[in-house]
């Protein structure tokens, strides 16, 4: 027997003089039945809907998760008590992949889901139902709006990569699902032993993969195996770290809000330092040491690597910034101290060759040799910092990808 609880919580035909006994779905012995009313009708039998949690391991498609269509065209999940299941769950409907993903009305993201209390006095043992509601999910073309690059399938990378699923992030993006893509280096998995200097850089979309849904790609990849193999650079890890699609300026931006998009960096850093670099430190064998472990990112992707490392110092000792945009100029002048060694690239015509983006292509140019002066004049000499000025480069993944040799072998020359 079940007892439907609507819009959340309502509850039971409880006498007057009964006290109410408000408790977690989650810890009723006889379970609860949760009920969506998939208002699109996205869902369907070759795509059905699926509670993805914290109790399945964030799987989007695991079997146990699958919901059952109902007769009145709502989907159906039947909780059984499990004792093994611990703290409160956190949840989102998909139909089988973080691609399609519940999302608002409008197709952003939503945090996760939780249960809210119901009165176990009123139940008499039964089941309560709990009614939700989803608006509509996330599609292909939304996916391809966004650039975002979160399908599970074969990745065509050189070398072995690994997916890594990390939740959360700042802005809009805060209650999102993302893969970190993780590059090992040659030899990593038949040296158990042996720790790994490791690089974070952003638009992890872009760094590893050519496909569609991103403009290009650095080919980090096969630049780093290269120049392993070749004894120029130290065996490292490098970790794509996906931008938020819609929300990557919210994300990004930390000490500028004049760009169209309200700040959210400061959240994000906090993010990134409090739940990515732990998730990957635990599942891979990578160092923790300021000098082993670097930040880096192009155009906004700079800007947010640039404040993580200046904030904490003391944990980067290596940073790359390509093709950063001219701003954060009253930041960069309360910054106290700055990684071991810093990597500069810019391009000289970063916004195209019209004759009217000329004054921009200079101001970018011209903002970038400051920010050098700025660190040289902060103690940074020549064997600390590297600027590389490509004169006939744009704002894109081609140039990004040329300038990334001299970038590698300046932060994590071979020893």
């Amino acid at each position: 027997m079940t007892r439907t609880i609507t819009a959340l919580l309502v509850l039971g035909t409880t006498p007057a003089h009964t006290l109410a006994q408000l408790v977690q779905p989650e810890e009723l012995p006889q379970g609860f039945v949760v009920v969506v009313d998939d208002v699109a009708r996205m869902g369907t039998t070759d795509m059905p809907m699926f509670l993805a949690s914290n109790w399945g391991g964030w799987d989007p498609a695991k079997p146990e998760f699958k919901m059952t269509q109902r007769s009145d065209g709502r989907w159906q999940f039947v909780a059984e008590h499990d004792p093994e299941r611990t703290g409160t769950l956190q949840f989102k409907f998909t139909l089988g992949s973080w691609d399609r993903v519940e999302t608002t009305p409008d197709g952003a993201d939503i945090d996760n889901r939780t249960l809210a209390k119901v009165d176990a006095s009123g139940l008499d043992g039964e089941a309560p139902v709990i009614e939700l509601t989803v608006p509509r999910f996330r599609s292909p073309a939304d996916i391809s709006q966004q650039r975002q690059s979160t399908q599970y399938r074969d990745l065509e990378i050189t070398g072995t990569a690994r997916r890594l699923q990390v939740a959360g992030g700042a802005g809009g993006a805060a209650g999102a699902m993302r893969d970190l893509i993780v590059w090992l280096p040659p030899g990593y998995d038949v040296n158990p032993e042996k720790t790994y200097p490791v690089l974070y850089l952003f638009d992890g979309q872009n760094i590893f993969e050519d496909h569609p849904g991103v403009p290009g790609e650095w080919h980090a990849d096969e630049t780093a195996t290269k120049l392993i193999t070749s004894g120029l650079i130290r065996d490292l890890v490098i970790v794509g770290v996906p931008h938020a699609g819609e929300f990557r300026a919210q994300e990004y931006l930390a000490f500028d809000g004049g760009r169209g998009a309200e700040p959210h960096g400061d959240r994000f850093a906090a993010w990134f330092m409090g739940e990515v670099m732990p998730r990957v430190e635990r599942a891979f064998r990578v160092s923790t040491r300021p000098e082993d472990t670097g930040v880096g990112g192009a155009s906004y992707g700079a800007a947010i690597s640039l404040y993580i490392a200046t904030q904490r110092p003391d944990r980067f000792g290596r940073l790359l910034l390509e093709s950063m945009p001219p701003i954060g100029d009253a930041y960069i002048e309360t910054v106290g101290a700055w990684p071991e060694r810093v990597y500069i690239g810019v391009g000289g015509r970063e916004l195209g060759e019209n004759a009217s983006v000329q004054a921009r292509n200079q101001a970018y140019e011209t903002w970038t040799r400051e920010l050098d002066a700025r660190l040289e004049g902060d103690g940074l000499a020549d064997d600390r910092r590297l600027l590389v000025v490509s004169p006939h480069a744009h704002h894109n993944e081609a140039a990004w990808a040329d300038r990334l040799p001299a970038a590698l072998r300046f932060l994590f020359e071979a020893q």
